[in-house]
């Protein structure tokens, strides 16, 4: 892969090209996803992704300056969701064993929402800025969740004879294996997995 293909930025007074009808700004964020999780990211060129669109690079750089917005813009779809969990009033308030049930349902629902985002976040590897941002966010996410596991165990809700920050990797375990087998429009309904997955994993921690 050259210099050319991971950053490009048309020149000032160039023109606009809008590329092929259909392909705007989402559309070629969702086919460079699924390319970015077919190949993996840095086997990925801009090259690869003109191809797959049938589109000149150029075409591409009107709606992204580079491989790396590219990835940015998507693990913001899948962190931005997780973070909205954690920070939604039903995440902070009353028993901490309610607030976990509302984050763990509310953290697969996002899985479900933006699987090819989440899917990629999960594969980050910390080889860019970008990714090493993406993997910081992700630590304070499970960090928190951490903490929240704590404050139900204090609380009594919750087994403390495990650790917990093992319950909480344990526990996101089981809902981030879901991209590996969950398929939109398949036979497992994606509006009650949350609630499902909620109920194997609390019920196997409560102290009662």
């Amino acid at each position: 892969m050259t210099a050319a293909d991971s950053a490009v930025t048309p020149a000032a007074d160039a023109p606009a090209r809008r590329g092929r009808p259909g392909y705007d700004r989402e559309g070629i964020l969702t086919v460079a996803v699924q390319l970015f999780n077919e190949q993996g990211y840095d086997a990925t060129s801009v090259s690869d992704l003109a191809r797959r669109l049938g589109l000149a690079k150029s075409a591409l750089y009107h709606h992204f300056s580079s491989k790396e917005e590219l990835l940015s813009v998507a693990l913001e779809a899948a962190l931005g969701g997780l973070e909205a969990v954690l920070d939604d009033p039903r995440a902070v308030e009353g028993a901490a064993s309610d607030r976990l049930r509302h984050v763990l349902t509310g953290a697969t629902d996002v899985l479900v929402a933006q699987l090819p985002a989440v899917t990629l976040l999960l594969r980050v590897r910390g080889n860019s800025p970008v990714e090493q941002a993406a993997l910081e966010r992700r630590r304070v996410f499970d960090h928190r969740v951490t903490a929240l596991v704590a404050d139900a165990q204090a609380e009594g809700d919750v087994r403390d004879d495990v650790d917990a920050a093992v319950a909480a990797r344990l526990l996101f375990g089981m809902i981030n294996s879901v991209v590996e087998w969950y398929r939109p429009g398949g036979g497992v309904d994606g509006d009650r997995l949350g609630a499902d997955i909620v109920r194997i994993a609390l019920e196997g921690l409560r102290t009662s």
